[in-house]
């Protein structure tokens, strides 16, 4: 068997409801939830298990939200003494990786989480920025359309590589607007616009990543126990203090998921398991490379098929 990575998914995987399974049967499930609105002083989990969607929807809780559900599956499923080679997560995933790595503790994590939920809301006044996915489009043209549009005024950037042909453009919206047309004329199957509350990962984003600084400042960031392949470069990373610049140049640069699936293959990564609700990843990560074993947990039931999986690999 080769190398073994976890990953945890970003905003887009949360759904009301999500981890109650586990926490209703598990008191030590249920410590990370009540641990959640201790460092909050907000009822965070019944906002999880109950909704409404509406309010968990919100980036400072989606945030939060999603953070405390994966760590809390993730000790579930590491009863079993699985240890990963690498851990990496989608955006807001990377904060409840380096919780998996030891280099922030959960209560940090989720208060760091939720400041950068505040920060990006508030970054960009309501309706002046958006997202658009588009599909069926290479990254090198994509790119060219995203600078020609920001040089004539409308800011607009490459947000997230997810995989082949799914790449998401951020920026002004009238800037993504620009873009997603020129897109369909240079052969993008499909623009869809997201619902979001504002232009993640683009420059636009700068001064929540200057606020998240301050927040970082106040917060031990240790070095890592296991190697975290992050958004900004998709390359390893242990050093506390690498990771701390590129949590905050993560805010504002692209997400390069695509390139860090690519990495850990390279570095003999052949089974990757996602932690933490919806399949997302697992489906990215599929369309990345077919080869590889993909996984991925959410509950009791799907742990203890990945474990049973992964038992009959060894033999």
């Amino acid at each position: 068997m080769g190398k073994l990575a976890f990953v945890f998914p970003g905003q887009g995987s949360q759904s009301v409801g999500m981890g109650k399974d586990l926490a209703d049967q598990y008191p030590e499930v249920m410590n990370y939830f009540q641990k959640a609105d201790e460092k909050l002083e907000y009822p965070l989990s019944n906002l999880i298990f109950n909704g409404p969607k509406e309010e968990l929807t919100q980036t400072f809780n989606t945030q939060p939200a999603l953070l405390t559900t994966s760590i809390a599956i993730l000790s579930y499923f590491q009863k079993s003494g699985i240890q990963p080679d690498y851990v990496a997560g989608h955006s807001l995933g990377e904060y409840t990786a380096l919780v998996a790595a030891g280099v922030l503790s959960f209560e940090d994590g989720v208060y760091a989480v939720r400041k950068r939920g505040e920060f990006m809301e508030n970054a960009v006044p309501n309706g002046q920025g958006s997202m658009a996915a588009v599909l069926g489009l290479d990254r090198e043209p994509l790119f060219q359309i995203t600078n020609e549009v920001t040089e004539s005024g409308f800011p607009v950037s490459l947000a997230n590589l997810n995989c082949p042909g799914q790449i998401v453009i951020s920026g002004s919206k009238k800037g993504v607007e620009l873009a997603g047309v020129k897109a369909k004329e240079a052969g993008a199957k499909r623009v869809l616009p997201l619902e979001v509350s504002g232009p993640f990962h683009s420059p636009l984003m700068q001064p929540a990543a200057d606020k998240l600084l301050h927040v970082l400042d106040g917060i031990e960031l240790k070095d890592a126990k296991v190697p975290v392949v992050i958004n900004v470069t998709a390359e390893p990373v242990s050093s506390a203090t690498e990771i701390k610049e590129k949590l905050i140049e993560q805010l504002y640069s692209p997400v390069l998921w695509e390139d860090s699936v690519k990495t850990m293959i390279s570095l003999g990564v052949d089974t990757f398991i996602e932690i933490g609700p919806g399949k997302v990843l697992s489906g990215l990560i599929k369309k990345i490379d077919k080869t590889v074993k993909v996984f991925s947990v959410s509950d009791q039931e799907s742990s203890l098929t990945v474990l049973e999986a992964l038992k009959e690999e060894k033999q």
